[in-house]
């Protein structure tokens, strides 16, 4: 985690140093003019600017959060090059600007004090928010490529506490910096990082399909070394280089690194050959009235040696962290203690593998072949899976995690388009029990979806009369009696859930959202139930929404026609157990869909239902694998359920944000185990080759 941590330590420390002092030039010049009843003013400004920054850094995790795969890619991919540049400018600013920093602030605080409370608090804030919002964009994007680690988070915290702790020294005369040195060091590592973000960003626009070259690879070194290893992550955390990377990868990083390196190391050169003309100033509050004591800082550097070209430095800063990580990967080996190397092929398939210790080994997977191939280690007298590599392409290698114990272990070589090879048994003496994966074939699988096929075949039937009944009520005008028979339409198409994904287009005509459309709720491609609740809950007539109505009950008897020839992916089953409540939980318990009616939690209730209508199909499959799995599940289940029931009162169901605080925090928590605990179906119910 510390290597993932560093590069946010960094940044907090300078970002936090700089927004430091500046607010400590702005007390101490109203501490020195005697104003010290102004202070609160400089202190609301700065707290309005870290409200400012923390709430950047939402907007930026919630609009990522609501985007598509492909989407996110992208647009972590843009805002990698806005931080990069942002740094990149933050850098070269101070540099430039450090010596007439405390002159220039001082100056707008006397013209601030000359003209009112508002315009002190203004200069206060314009101050500390620039420092912010970098600090949150750089931020968002280490967290973003640390995935799951706190990493990142814990290194700004202690950057900023460090940072908070050196100004409190700074400005009370308890300690001497160089801040020259400071910023030069620190600024020569954020340009060292921000060519690793940049790096990062290319690879996210390669992924999102807005970039070409996502194939074209500079080095793939993953087949020699372990991803894992304290050098890799290392490597990885503090200068976001990877085991593999495209050519436009390693161009824009060495690009950047050498180009703004250079401009940098250059622009402190030239800097430091021309005396100073006054030292930078840090504040002090040595007596009541406060004063301004210089920082010591250097006047004048060593010239650069005779002889010496100028881009010996800058190479050298370009091609140490290179030569470093190959030479410890070399020393290394690459590979883990103990790995094998075993070959995946139609012909040798499990060649190489010997006779291994009990315990969690390493497996390094070597596709010899001519197709693309898949892997398992399996037991071959029942077919269970001890573990897995998909998608293995010719002449790559890839590693494999696996714990052995006491049992019999064979692999199983899958390519695509060819035979299914299994090697030799071998057995294994010693250690305990391994828990294996029984593999699903497609055919497990066949009769659930039979099933419920058959549940949806009625469940749209009588959707379609529903729909009808409610299409009749708004010719006659009868608006009271389409509000509740628009309930019960649009909670019996909710407990459909785990069919959506077969509906096509007719889902987002039947049941979309407004998100995204230029007019939103009058957009014409608003339609469908939402569409309709905007309409009864919002004052429309009768005469509005009958071609709402018309379309629905129109697009669901569309619907009842094509279902039965839709093709409907057994692999599907399993996912929409988890992802039917995951929709809940973003778009239901967040009150994300409610266009009026306040009726959120009738439709999670109708969620848990077609949850539960499934788990009861996939309960024979799931209790050969994991016999406790369901009890779990079914007690979260109720659990949830019962936190939903217990909102609704004689009057009606109570909308989402009228929730008490403490109810709505339990509900999402339940609900979020209830999740955890049905995580593990999609993997334990996964169509494997193997079976």
């Amino acid at each position: 985690m510390w290597d993932e941590a560093f590069p946010s330590f960094l940044i907090g420390l300078r970002e936090g140093l700089e927004a430091g002092l500046i607010v400590s030039i702005l007390v101490a010049t109203l501490v020195r003019a005697g104003q010290k009843g102004r202070l609160p003013q400089v202190w609301t400004g700065v707290a309005a600017a870290l409200a400012l920054s923390l709430s950047f850094g939402a907007v930026l995790t919630f609009t990522a959060a609501n985007l598509s795969g492909r989407a996110q890619e992208a647009f972590g991919g843009v805002l990698s090059l806005v931080a990069v540049g942002f740094v990149t400018a933050m850098v070269f600013w101070m540099r430039r600007s450090a010596r007439t920093l405390s002159a220039e602030l001082k100056e707008k605080v006397r013209a601030s004090l000359a003209m009112g409370a508002g315009a002190l608090v203004l200069t206060s804030f314009l101050a500390v928010a620039r420092e912010g919002l970098e600090t949150s964009l750089f931020l968002w994007t280490n967290v973003r490529t640390a995935g799951e680690s706190t990493g990142p988070l814990i290194g700004a915290a202690v950057g900023l506490l460090l940072s908070t702790g050196l100004c409190w020294g700074l400005y009370r005369r308890a300690l001497t910096m160089n801040l020259t040195r400071f910023f030069t060091v620190t600024g020569a590592g954020l340009i060292v990082v921000a060519a690793g973000v940049l790096g990062y960003g290319l690879r996210d626009l390669q992924e999102s399909g807005l970039v070409g070259g996502r194939g074209t690879y500079a080095f793939d070194l993953s087949g020699h070394l372990d991803a894992a290893s304290w050098y890799a992550t290392l490597v990885q955390g503090t200068l976001n280089l990877t085991a593999t990377m495209t050519v436009l990868q390693v161009v824009g990083y060495v690009a950047y690194l050498g180009i703004v390196m250079t401009m940098f190391i250059e622009g402190v050169r030239g800097g430091a050959a021309t005396p100073a003309a006054a030292p930078a100033a840090t504040p002090a509050a040595g007596s009541a009235a406060g004063s301004a004591a210089a920082a010591p800082v250097e006047g004048k550097a060593e010239p650069a040696r005779a002889g010496r070209p100028r881009w010996v430095l800058p190479s050298a800063l370009v091609a140490v962290p290179v030569v470093v990580a190959g030479a410890v990967i070399a020393v290394s080996d690459g590979k883990p203690a103990g790995s094998a190397t075993v070959t995946v092929s139609e012909r040798d398939c499990g060649k190489g593998f010997g006779t291994p210790r009990p315990g969690q080994q390493v497996f390094q997977m070597h596709n010899a072949g001519d197709k693309v191939s898949e892997v398992y280690l399996v037991n071959p007298g029942t077919g269970a899976v001890y573990g897995e590599v998909e998608g293995l392409a010719p002449g790559t290698t890839r590693a494999l995690t696996a714990t052995i114990g006491a049992g019999d272990y064979a692999w199983r070589c899958v390519p695509t388009g060819g035979n299914a090879v299994t090697s030799a048994a071998v057995h294994i003496s010693g250690g305990s029990e391994v828990k294996a994966v029984k593999p699903v074939a497609e055919d497990d699988l066949q009769g659930p979806l039979d099933s419920y096929r058959g549940y949806v075949d009625q469940g749209l039937a009588t959707l379609m009369t529903q729909t009808q009944k409610l299409q009749s009520d708004v010719h006659s005008g009868d608006l009271a009696a389409a509000r509740a028979d628009w309930l019960t339409a649009h909670l019996q198409y909710a407990s459909l859930g785990a069919a959506y994904g077969t509906f096509a287009d007719l889902d987002g005509k039947i049941d979309g959202r407004p998100d995204g459309l230029p007019d939103k709720y009058r957009d014409p491609g608003f339609t469908g139930f939402l569409r309709l609740e905007y309409g009864l809950w919002h004052g429309q007539s009768a005469a509005e929404l009958t071609p709402v109505a018309d379309e629905l009950a129109q697009n669901v008897a569309k619907l009842v026609h094509d279902f039965p020839a839709q093709d409907f992916d057994p692999a599907d089953l399993p996912l929409r157990a988890h992802e039917i409540l995951e929709n809940t939980l973003q778009f239901e318990l967040t009150g994300d869909t409610d266009m009026g009616s306040g009726t959120n939690l009738a439709t999670a209730q109708a969620d848990l239902a077609g949850t539960q209508e499934l788990l009861t199909l996939l309960q024979p499959l799931l209790d050969e694998r994991d016999p406790q799995l369901l009890v779990r599940v079914n007690a979260g289940m109720k659990r949830v359920g019962d936190l939903v029931v217990a909102a609704r009162t004689p009057e009606g169901w109570t909308p989402v944000d009228r929730l008490p605080a403490d109810t709505r925090r339990q509900l999402d928590g339940a609900t979020g185990q209830l999740l955890e605990d049905l995580a593990p179906i999609p993997a334990l119910l996964e169509i494997r080759k193997a079976a």
